[in-house]
């Protein structure tokens, strides 16, 4: 029993011992397998690393060299750059000396020539002492030939001449005093009207701003924009079809209208308002607007001529006549409303002619008449304004005695009878108050007439409108009829007609507008 416990004992020793060999012999041959590899993969990388060296060898030379040969460029380059700016600077050098040495010899020659003017002016003044000497000796001379003729001393020759010279100067002083006294009373008087002048435009300058503008208010200034228009389409159609100036600046809620024709004023604030009520603002639809608003504008002329004549109790009057007066309500006479002086000059006539024993209804006719040439003396080549009133009344079928009142109301026809003489007080009096008789504003509005004349004389104008105070006048013109070059020929013969025949302050912009329409209508 002991001897197989034993011999298993030393067979499973045998059996662990060659397991154990075994393993190892495997292991010495997977490890010596491995380590060749492992020698194998060190010779290839060996190999790679030593290729790779080559190569960023190569490269580092090649980058080196591309280096050498860059450096060589730049410092050739800067060589040759220093080398023309040195080239240069010795032109420049030697081009400084050449203009020093021609300074040098200019110097040269100046010194000569002031050396040479020297010796001459020694020369001159040593002739012109010995001259100077033989002059003080035919003084002497000439001195003693006078005091023996005048029998007089020097002393009573230099009193008597000094006495005279008294006279002489005092005279001399009493006229300069007296000019100088008259240059300073035309200062002050130039001055004292300069003061004057200022103060009655300070006090106008509300009057001014209400006889020439309108101030339309509007619902939100988003509105500004809108009346504008795309690129101005909209206020440029406005002011074309109107006549006036459309100011659009910083007043919150308000549009400002500009212009001298108050009907033209009131055509362009009646077409503004009534285009933003409707909300509808393109230039098609503003020409509707406007044309309406003229209309309603004549229907009003008519209206407030009927009313007027109705409440000054004149009857039987020509339709014309009574749409003459209606159009004064638009005028302003020497800073009054046209509408309201005519009113109540012929209130005035009325009265005066009762408290003496005349017609009241004859001197309330005239009075009523007196200013109707206003209305149209700008349309009338020739007269004033109280000689084509005249006309008018007799055209119209008034009586002799209105229309003498009306013809000398100015006096500058003679007077058949008292209503005239009348008509001369009624018409003073109501323009007797502070600054009726500033005739700058009169002055200004014919002046802006007479523009508008002369563009309208030329052939091919449909339309001309004096804008911006008098500063600018457009004209628009026929298509058919104007072409493009005639266009600015003409606006060329306009400004040369303007500064033949105005007179008037700064300058004056002649806008020459030729448009054409294509305007079809679908069905």
């Amino acid at each position: 029993m002991l001897d197989t416990v034993t011999a298993e004992s030393l067979t499973l020793f045998g059996m662990v011992v060659g397991g154990i060999l075994a393993g190892y012999l495997l292991r010495s041959f997977f490890a010596g397998k491995k380590i060749k590899e492992a020698e194998l993969k060190a010779r290839e990388m060996t190999a790679f690393a030593s290729r790779d060296a080559d190569r960023h060898k190569k490269e580092a030379e090649l980058t080196a060299k591309d280096m050498m040969l860059k450096l060589r460029q730049d410092f050739e380059k800067e060589t040759k750059d220093r080398r023309e700016e040195t080239s240069k600077a010795a032109q420049r050098i030697q081009q400084k000396e050449e203009n020093l040495d021609r300074r040098v010899d200019l110097l040269e020659k100046k010194e000569k020539d002031i050396n040479n003017r020297i010796l001459a002016v020694r020369e001159q003044e040593e002739k012109n002492q010995g001259k100077a000497e033989e002059m003080k000796k035919l003084i002497e001379e000439e001195k003693q030939r006078l005091q023996k003729i005048s029998s007089l001393t020097q002393d009573d020759a230099k009193k008597l001449l000094l006495s005279r010279m008294d006279e002489d100067l005092a005279q001399e002083k009493a006229s300069r005093i007296r000019k100088t006294e008259e240059e300073i009373k035309d200062t002050c008087d130039k001055q004292a009207r300069q003061i004057l002048s200022t103060a009655i435009q300070r006090c106008a300058s509300d009057h001014t701003a209400e006889t020439t503008l309108s101030v339309v208010a509007l619902p939100s200034d988003e509105m500004k924009g809108r009346i504008i228009g795309r690129e101005g389409r909209n206020i440029r159609a406005l002011e074309m079809a109107t006549g006036v100036d459309i100011i659009i600046d910083d007043t919150p809620e308000a549009v400002t209208i500009s212009g001298f024709d108050m009907i033209r004023r009131e055509v362009a604030r009646i077409a503004l308002e009534s285009l933003i009520s409707d909300g509808r603002i393109h230039p098609g639809r503003i020409e509707e607007v406007v044309e309406k608003a003229k209309k309603e504008i004549d229907t009003c002329i008519k209206e407030e001529g009927d009313k007027t004549a109705f409440d000054l109790g004149v009857h039987s009057m020509h339709p014309e006549l009574l749409k003459l007066v209606g159009k004064l309500k638009y005028r302003t006479s020497f800073g009054q409303n046209g509408l309201l002086h005519t009113k109540e000059v012929a209130s005035l006539m009325g009265l005066m002619a009762s408290q003496i024993g005349m017609d009241p209804k004859i001197a309330v006719r005239a009075g009523l008449l007196h200013d109707i040439g206003k209305v149209v003396s700008q349309e009338v080549e020739e007269g004033t304004h109280a000689v084509v009133g005249a006309n008018l009344c007799q055209k119209y079928g008034e009586n002799e005695t209105v229309v003498n009142a009306v013809a000398s109301h100015h006096e500058e026809v003679e007077c058949s009878s008292a209503y005239g003489v009348l008509l001369c007080a009624a018409d003073a009096v109501s323009a007797a108050r502070p600054g009726a008789r500033a005739e700058t504003l009169e002055i200004y509005v014919k002046r802006l007439e007479s523009l508008e004349k002369i563009a309208n004389a030329f052939k091919g104008v449909n339309k001309a409108y004096a804008l911006q105070a008098g500063r600018e006048i457009r004209i628009m013109v026929n298509p058919e009829k104007i072409n493009d070059d005639e266009s600015i020929v003409m606006a060329r013969d306009i400004r040369k007609r303007i500064e033949q025949e105005l007179e008037y302050p700064g300058q004056i912009k002649v806008i020459v507008l030729r448009e054409t329409r294509a305007i079809e209508v679908a069905k």
